[in-house]
């Protein structure tokens, strides 16, 4: 190794980026660089001043802000008293992953390339900005800005004297290696925490809740499966408020995990330890020591995921069957990324799948390569749709449970709804599901006499039941509420108990059912023909503004309907409409949680 030292900072909320953090760890091994990667709250930011090269990846998240885990990072980092010399030892580059469908496109890579400038580090090169949006994903601006990279990179740290490149078929070391227990037999002890939990649930200390209902709430004609879910979290130390979310751990299907161990010649019964290669990697704080391949599979390894590039990289390098590494090559080569796109992305083809159409490669895949070639299970985000006011000990969801074709013969499912949808609390014995709360992105105003607004089409109701039975237990009546879907009797979540909130004067409603008459109607319409209201609520009420539900199209044309609403109703001239929506923006009056 050269004596030159990477390091790879990551702030990734699903996945992406950490996954990408990790690519870029690999390629600076292959080219005999000492790299760590790390999450960017797991690196003590005062050390940054000693370092000389620095990549941060980063995705945004919501309207603009960064992930969770780099969120103190981004506190620390924009303190006002840190001298502007402060970095000016580091060489440093900003790989930013976003959605050019929002608003604020990767605006966290782009304010910390700013920021890191401010601070007197060198840029090798200007930030690079990867889109979901483009045909072939983030990776189109990627793969030219890595090449110029790692031109920069050797050109500042070459190869030692005597060593080359690795190239792309030889595979590097795994992170972990899998000690096999010769004597011992999976039990199911194994399965949870070891501890007694200390504080209120989290991702380490999950709360085993126990599901009390699992109801249908669309029609049976209806295209969708939308359920409402509800648990019983009685002794379990979780408190929330409206515009909270609850988080949700699942696990893959019985006949998932059989196949994968099958595919790759594993028995699900036996057990082993897990060790790190390098000192400063620690173990999956999820995976209990020791730990059976049966729980790794089902609950670790999110083998139904839809492969990310480096899966076939890394499986390349594993391959022992020449034809199938020849395909696998070029699926992780810059030149393969239409055929990968193909063959993968767009049918929505799952890591398993994968595997399959590679037998000769899967059957060969040491145990001990699993997690570097399979991300974790993530947990699942849902808006918590009831108030602890209204039912207390209990907490509720809406899931609409994902399930569509591609070309593929199998449908593809949702991994954590579909798990949800098929558990039955009315058989024997108690359903338990693994869950913890964090605060959501909406927040609700504390005074009881201002009004609220809210636009939540389909499923984007349900943080807003949430916040409506909070204020109406706390006699707040102020409730102005715009639901939209397809069907008045298909889809119309809550309508009896809308309708006793309208007649209690504790509610307004205003409905738009889109497919019952000839032209389409949305709540986006229901805004404009109630734009005076609107304008005096917000105007001279000073009512706070929420909008919630699928991120495609509906926020855009809500924005534009609030817009027009200002100009003719508030008098407002085009440029002061835009100003005015932004006021109301940057004093949390105007909030929205969207999702794709």
């Amino acid at each position: 190794m050269s004596s030159a030292r990477l390091l790879v900072l990551f702030g990734s909320q699903t996945g992406t980026a950490e996954d990408m953090a990790e690519r870029l760890g690999r390629e600076a091994r292959r080219r005999r660089l000492d790299c760590r990667v790390l999450a960017l709250d797991s690196y003590p930011v005062v050390n940054l001043i000693n370092e000389s090269l620095v990549i941060f990846v980063c995705a945004t998240t919501g309207q603009g802000d960064p992930p969770d885990n780099m969120k103190n990072f981004w506190r620390f980092l924009f303190r006002k008293n840190l001298p502007p010399t402060s970095l000016c030892q580091m060489d440093f580059a900003v790989l930013g992953l976003g959605d050019s469908s929002y608003a604020k496109f990767n605006f966290v890579a782009k304010k910390l390339h700013r920021r890191l400038l401010q601070l007197g580090g060198c840029a090798l090169l200007p930030a690079c900005l990867g889109d979901d949006q483009h045909e072939l994903g983030p990776d189109a601006a990627i793969d030219p800005w890595l090449h110029d990279l790692w031109g920069k990179v050797l050109g500042l740290y070459p190869v030692p004297p005597g060593l080359s490149m690795i190239p792309p078929g030889v595979p590097l070391p795994s992170k972990f290696t899998l000690q096999f227990l010769q004597e011992v037999s999976r039990t199911e002890e194994w399965c949870g925490p070891t501890t007694d939990p200390q504080g209120p649930p989290s991702e380490l200390q999950p709360f085993l809740a126990p599901m009390v209902s699992n109801q249908r709430v669309t029609g049976p004609s209806h295209f969708q499966d939308v359920r409402l879910i509800e648990f019983d979290i009685a002794g379990s130390g979780i408190s929330f408020a409206a515009g909270d979310v609850v988080l949700i751990q699942p696990e893959n299907s019985a006949s998932h995990v059989q196949q994968f161990c099958q595919v790759l010649g594993l028995d699900p019964d036996w057990c082993f330890t897990l060790q790190p290669r390098e000192p400063d990697v620690s173990c999956p704080a999820r995976l209990p020591q020791p730990c059976s391949v049966h729980h790794l599979v089902s609950r670790y390894l999110d083998i139904t995921s839809v492969p990310r590039r480096s899966f076939f990289e890394l499986l390349a390098g594993l391959s022992p069957d020449e034809l199938e590494q020849e395909k696998l090559l070029e699926f992780s080569s810059a030149q393969g990324q239409e055929g990968l796109y193909d063959y993968c992305s767009r049918p929505r083809r799952t890591i398993l799948e994968v595997l399959c159409d590679f037998p000769h490669t899967a059957g060969a895949v040491p145990p001990d390569y699993l997690l570097d070639l399979i991300p974790p299970i993530r947990p699942r985000a849902f808006s918590i749709t009831s108030s602890l006011l209204a039912l207390p000990g209990r907490l509720q969801i809406l899931v609409a449970v994902v399930q569509y074709w591609t070309r593929l013969k199998e449908p593809r499912r949702g991994l954590c709804s579909c798990w949800l949808a098929s558990l039955d609390p009315g058989q024997a014995g108690p359903i338990r599901v693994p869950l913890w709360v964090r605060p959501g992105g909406l927040t609700f105003p504390k005074m009881p006499d201002t009004p609220v607004v809210m636009v939540g089409p389909g499923t984007g109701v349900a943080p807003f039941r949430a916040a409506i039975q909070e204020r109406v237990a706390q006699g707040q009546t102020g409730n102005l509420l715009f639901f939209g879907c397809r069907h008045r009797d298909q889809d119309f979540y809550w309508e009896a108990e809308w309708r006793e909130l309208e007649r209690r004067g504790c509610l307004t409603l205003v409905t738009a059912f889109s497919r019952e008459q000839e032209q389409k109607v949305y709540v986006q319409q229901r805004l404009r023909e109630l734009g005076p209201l609107v304008w005096e609520l917000l105007d001279r009420r000073g009512a706070h503004f929420y909008l919630a539900g699928n991120a495609k199209s509906m926020p855009a044309g809500v924005t534009e309907a609030l817009t027009s609403i200002f100009q003719e109703h508030g008098g407002l001239s085009s440029r002061d409409a835009a100003s005015y929506l932004a006021r109301l923006q940057r004093t949390l009056r105007f909030q929205v949680e969207t999702w794709a």
